[in-house]
């Protein structure tokens, strides 16, 4: 995966968290408060989903080159 394809997934990952705790708690409590807390629930699960798809592969990018060059 690609570095700019990682940041497209993490930014939109994140936004739908936005967007879930806005239309929770400013939509959707005023017909079911249950359904506003699922939705939390969900959008408290996204973040660390992010963040994992933001760093896959980030480690392999900022490694040294293997091997013995120096020798």
């Amino acid at each position: 995966m690609d570095r700019r394809r990682r940041h497209r997934t993490y930014f939109w990952l994140m936004g739908t968290c936005i967007v879930l705790i806005l239309l929770a708690w400013n939509v959707v409590r005023l017909w079911s408060t249950t359904a506003a807390i699922v939705m939390s629930v969900v959008a408290a699960l996204i973040p660390p989903v992010a963040a994992f798809v933001g760093n896959q592969g980030a480690l392999d990018e900022s490694a040294p080159p293997a091997g013995d060059e120096d020798r």
